[in-house]
């Protein structure tokens, strides 16, 4: 019994000092990457924080891009569709708190508080509605939530496989598996671990190189944030207020991928989801892709093609 206390007292050191040498090594790195940490967009002030807002193009339409949970860096991984579209549509990004270049600011993650501070940066930023908005996946409950609250800013929505209610209903939510993320990202174990840091935006092949380096800087310091984690954790409450309302009266032109890389479906599960939503709305189109859950960093030329189809019909 003493020899097992021993060993067991020996590996846990080694463990914390490990785990201490990796949090060393994390904080040097993000010293030295600091200097590529510098906003994109416009940083407003929103509920006493920064956030960031980044816009690009001029047109009559807005067209509002909304990431999904977990997109490190919304700004570079919406780039490869918005590049596309920007000679025709003001683009806006705006990036949520956790994410990007917005603080980590630790603040109520409802639907409705999200809600009044993207409204708020957008407007802050000196755009206006009505709204084009685009979500991506979990944003998609925002995105419906909008519509409904507040109709008149809505003029259409473009789903980039976004979520809607029926996909959470079986999903399970488990705290401490997103608690232990967020301690492996804090002390900086995705280090270890480049692939992670090799993203859908970075595999699309439209950044740069020095896009690519800064969305790795951004990486590391934007991955399971407090905000991202208490985001997934209220999921559950959000989607009851948006199934709550039903569909939206306003067109929504949906593209769909096959479930893999990120969606967490089947082929055949997904897509009966994102069909079912498309049936019950009133004015909805649906594009099925043979990609990734990251449809715009996978297709962006012909969701490109299509947004604009979408608009001229």
């Amino acid at each position: 019994m003493k020899k097992a206390a021993k060993t067991a007292l020996i590996v846990f050191g080694a463990l914390l000092l490990l785990l201490l040498l990796c949090f060393i090594h994390h904080r040097i790195q993000l010293s030295r990457e600091s200097g590529l940490f510098v906003p994109l967009g416009t940083v407003v002030e929103v509920d006493g924080h920064q956030m960031s807002v980044y816009t690009e193009g001029e047109g009559a339409q807005t067209l509002v891009f909304l990431s999904g949970s977990g997109t490190c860096s919304p700004i570079l991984d919406f780039k490869a569709l918005y590049s596309q579209l920007s000679g025709s549509y003001r683009i806006a990004v705006p990036e949520r708190f956790g994410y990007g270049f917005s603080d980590v600011a630790g603040l109520p993650r409802d639907l409705d508080t999200v809600l009044e501070q993207t409204r708020a940066a957008l407007q802050k930023a000196g755009l206006t509605p009505p709204y084009v908005l685009c979500p991506h996946s979990m944003s998609g409950l925002e995105a419906l939530y909008w519509a409904h609250r507040y109709p008149d800013e809505v003029s259409a929505i473009i789903g980039l496989d976004m979520s809607v209610p029926a996909a959470y209903e079986a999903m399970a939510i488990r705290e401490p598996l997103l608690r232990l993320l967020q301690f492996g990202s804090a002390v900086g174990l995705t280090r270890f671990l480049p692939i992670a840091s090799d993203s859908a935006a970075i595999r699309s092949g439209a950044l740069s190189q020095e896009e690519q380096d800064l969305y790795r800087a951004v990486f590391y310091r934007r991955t399971m944030t407090g905000d991202m984690v208490n985001e997934a954790l209220c999921v559950k409450e959000n989607v009851e207020r948006v199934a709550q309302d039903g569909t939206p009266d306003v067109p929504i032109l949906m593209f769909c991928s096959d479930g893999s890389d990120g969606a967490g479906f089947s082929k055949e599960d997904w897509r009966t989801i994102q069909t079912g939503f498309a049936q019950a709305c009133y004015d909805a189109q649906i594009i099925y892709l043979d990609c990734g859950h990251y449809v715009h960093d996978f297709e962006y030329e012909r969701i490109a093609a299509a947004i604009k189809e979408f608009f001229n019909r």
